[in-house]
């Protein structure tokens, strides 16, 4: 782990988790952790709502996007310049949802490490100065989850909380009446495909939580429904129109 990674990210987390360890009633980590989560999230809100809108806004020029194909079915070149016109009309970048999502990424693994170490026997010698250095955190919540070893509940309530988030950002498939055209045919396989990621994607996220300690799961789990409920939130406030984004059965 290199230094400046371990003094800007790890060692401000895991100083964090001990923490609120240390103040919550009975020590218990499981709420140290989902409140540790929220902060995060709420750290990170501003970049979570840029990527989620910018998502929005791509699905709301689904319908032009789906246009400018078919009128330039046959120039990819002239396809590729309509669309970064388009973009550039609509105010869009299509890859802004990508950027906070990078920015993310180092404190999803200092959240990883201070799970693996410091809920297995992990060194307490970081901990600041200004904060209680306890003996040892106890890794046992509500008295019976162990979140240093893996936690199959918590795996599969991760698996679902993260196909309940993954449903909300699927697009609708091409009407069946349009499918005999060559680029809706393309644009029905890849909602096939996004359709086959809403269920891959929690069936590898209960496959890590019954890999990695339970605590990493429960961070897991608390951030999707955070993200979730941002979602909710946001789709709400543009006063999606329905059907614009399906929920698919």
């Amino acid at each position: 782990m290199s230094s400046i990674f371990h003094t800007f990210f790890y060692e401000p987390i895991f100083n964090l988790l001990v923490f609120l360890y240390n103040i919550v009633p009975g020590n218990d980590i499981g709420i140290a952790i989902i409140i540790l989560t929220a902060l995060i999230r709420l750290a990170l809100f501003p970049l979570n709502q840029q990527s989620i809108k910018s998502q929005k806004a791509l699905q709301d020029l689904q319908p032009k996007i789906d246009e400018l194909k078919k009128r330039y079915a046959d120039n990819k070149q002239e396809l590729g310049k309509a669309m970064m016109d388009l973009y550039k009309e609509q105010k869009v970048n299509p890859f802004s949802s990508c950027l906070p999502l990078l920015i993310q990424f180092p404190f999803l693994i200092a959240v990883f490490y201070v799970f693996r170490d410091g809920l297995t026997g992990g060194s307490l010698d970081i901990v600041y100065n200004f904060i209680q250095r306890p003996d040892s955190i106890n890794a046992m919540s509500l008295g019976i989850i162990d979140l240093a070893k893996p936690n199959p509940i918590l795996a599969v309530l991760a698996g679902l909380a993260q196909f309940w988030q993954a449903k909300m950002m699927m697009a609708k498939r091409v009407p069946k009446q349009a499918r005999n055209n060559p680029v809706a045919k393309d644009e029905d396989m890849m909602a096939i495909m996004n359709k086959q990621m809403v269920y891959f994607m929690p069936a590898i996220t209960v496959f890590i939580g019954l890999t990695f300690p339970g605590g990493l799961t429960l961070y897991w789990l608390v951030t999707t429904l955070l993200t979730g409920l941002q979602q909710v939130y946001i789709f709400k406030k543009s006063k999606i129109k329905e059907g614009e984004i399906e929920i698919v059965s």
